[in-house]
């Protein structure tokens, strides 16, 4: 039986246009044109894909989000500009149980037919994610709230070697997951915490002050040059890749690369490990890989464990999507392969 899309935009325009690229897969697609008609059809059948606009008329695609997922969990796809304006509101949408977003039809600077693909390429993935996962995600993840002021934080570093880094990849499904690790670290974590989350330039400031609102330890965008400091926490800024130089006075700092080389993500996680064995030993490195469509970073996991690192991939029973941790678990780049959870406590207990 063919699975079914639900296509919610006010626009006749964009349906069309998406229901063109998604029917290309061979799934039946139906349309609606505000968030209120959305969540009628979402909540009377269990439809495998639902895309959402944000902005509508009688219901937005936020509250849109807030209904279906609290009475028909079912994977949604933001549909975004992908503007800095979005960026807050597309971050409120994944935080009410969206799984990921793409842009509107079109719109992608690097052409039509790539933003065809990415498109094909999420709903495909998220046609798999079964209502049961996602149930059992919604009730594993809690909402991340920002901390009372008094518990933040030390201005820079409490310890001044860089014993071990920590270096955490992500995608599809990521960003709650980021959000529960740097809303669970101690204020006296000794290591620093390095993390690529497939995100677009305009999108990582929003989530980088996202996060530092939750956390005691400080959150930063990557910049050039910026010095990698224990008990911080670094996300790559979309676009550039995030590498490591260290200087001659020893001071380890950012080198962002903006050069796509043979990767399609930008940022990417296989740059930022493999340039992470350029500067730190691999018996010092936990490298992490968690949910997300492709293979980014399984090529650099494995080289990791080969060295000595210690590499963590999260299990096919809590990945929202299974494929980049799967990758890198069957090239043998995983030392443990364990549920978020386990990889939660992994990596805030570590000594």
């Amino acid at each position: 039986m063919a699975k079914k899309v639900l296509i919610v935009d006010d626009s006749a325009l964009v349906r069309k246009q998406l229901s063109d690229i998604i029917e290309q897969l061979g799934f039946e697609v139906e349309t609606a044109k505000n968030g209120q008609e959305g969540v009628n059809k979402a909540t009377s059948f269990q439809y495998d894909v639902i895309t959402m606009d944000i902005n509508m008329p009688i219901m937005n695609g936020i509250d849109a989000v807030k209904q279906i997922m609290s009475k028909q969990p079912t994977p949604i796809l933001m549909i975004s500009s992908l503007t800095t304006e979005d960026a807050p509101i597309t971050m409120d949408a994944l935080d009410a149980g969206a799984i990921d977003y793409i842009s509107k039809p079109g719109t992608m600077n690097i052409g039509r037919e790539q933003n065809s693909q990415d498109i094909l390429e999420k709903v495909q993935a998220l046609s798999r994610i079964s209502p049961r996962r996602l149930k059992s995600r919604m009730a594993r993840q809690p909402v991340v709230r920002a901390r009372v002021v008094e518990e933040k934080k030390q201005p820079s570093s409490l310890y001044d070697e860089i014993t071990k880094i920590v270096l955490i990849g992500s995608s599809t499904g990521g960003p709650g997951l980021i959000g529960q690790i740097c809303s669970a670290l101690p204020k006296d974590y000794k290591y620093p915490v390095c993390i690529v989350q497939h995100m677009p330039e305009q999108f990582t400031k929003a989530f980088v002050e996202r996060l530092d609102r939750a956390s005691v330890l400080n959150v930063y965008e990557t910049a050039n040059n910026m010095e990698i400091l224990p008990g911080n926490i670094y996300v790559a800024k979309g676009g550039v890749h995030m590498n490591f130089a260290k200087k001659v006075s020893g001071k380890i700092v950012v080198r962002e690369d903006t050069a796509k080389g043979k990767n399609f993500f930008q940022p990417s996680v296989n740059d930022m490990m493999l340039s992470a064995l350029e500067v730190f030993d691999a018996s010092n490195i936990i490298g992490v890989i968690l949910t997300g469509i492709g293979d980014d970073g399984a090529d650099a996991m494995v080289k990791l464990k080969k060295l000595g690192a210690y590499t963590l991939g999260e299990s096919e029973e809590s990945a929202t999507v299974y494929g980049m941790p799967r990758e890198a678990y069957e090239r043998g780049g995983v030392s443990e392969q364990l549920d978020f959870k386990q990889i939660l406590k992994t990596i805030t207990t570590l000594k």
